[in-house]
């Protein structure tokens, strides 16, 4: 599943619901083949951040390009068919469908069978045991399956950014680290990933480098050895 990365670039976006404004100033780089990470807590900005990105609530200023291909101001299919999937938080599965049905969900823009069945045995091999659920309905899954299920669509689409946000939320702490291992096979195999998270200790683990935000600004930015002795951050997540 290599592909060829592309970097993603957030240049001083303001992004705002109505009158309010939730992101300040927003600007960073996902550098191409890497695991960049946006860590901060509940409110911090980052699920708008992620809205903006994929055109679902675009910045009223600012600029955001993907490789070469500006996004400011693209819809959000015409975003995805540049190349980027995204992971959404809680998984969002579709429940009355078959683990089959749903992972050829993800390959919607593609018409070829051949490919299909290809990116198919590409997932299995990641998660085998979806192959063994390929008949189930999805909605009688394990959380764990249920994630394995997400991010597995995700990479139907075959995609050159990966956006995952919050993957591990409610899971245990064992499908957690499992979950983030499979992350980092994603990105060894070439795949460009954007993990938004508020488990700073194992996404610090695998991140090459990082943004942290706070009231919708970026408070600090490092590679991720850099965040990880930041005294501002060991403060507020570390303890």
């Amino acid at each position: 599943m290599t592909t060829n990365g592309a970097a993603l670039r957030v240049e001083h976006i303001h992004t705002a619901y109505d009158k309010a404004d939730v992101l300040h100033d927003v600007s960073l780089v996902a550098e191409a083949g890497k695991i960049t990470c946006i860590l901060g807590s509940n409110g911090s900005g980052k699920s708008t951040l992620i809205r903006s990105i994929l055109g679902l609530t675009p910045p009223r200023a600012g600029r955001i390009f993907f490789g070469d291909i500006e996004l400011t101001g693209l819809s959000s299919h015409r975003v995805i068919a540049t190349g980027i999937a995204c992971i959404p938080e809680g998984r969002k599965v579709f429940p009355k469908l078959t683990v089959a049905e749903n992972l050829r969900v993800g390959a919607y823009q593609t018409r070829d069978a051949a490919r299909i069945r290809a990116r198919l045995d590409e997932v299995y091999a990641i998660f085998p045991r979806l192959r063994e659920r390929g008949a189930q309905i999805a909605g009688t899954l394990s959380g764990g399956e249920q994630a394995m299920l997400s991010i597995g669509r995700g990479l139907m689409a075959e995609p050159r950014l990966l956006v995952i946000d919050e993957p591990s939320l409610g899971l245990a702490p064992r499908l957690v680290k499992e979950n983030f291992q499979v992350i980092e096979r994603i990105n060894a195999a070439g795949i460009t990933v954007l993990l938004v998270e508020q488990n700073v200790h194992q996404t610090l683990r695998i991140a090459h480098s990082g943004y942290v935000l706070a009231q919708g600004r970026v408070v600090a930015f490092g590679t991720a050895q850099e965040l990880a002795a930041n005294a501002e951050v060991r403060q507020a997540y570390f303890g």
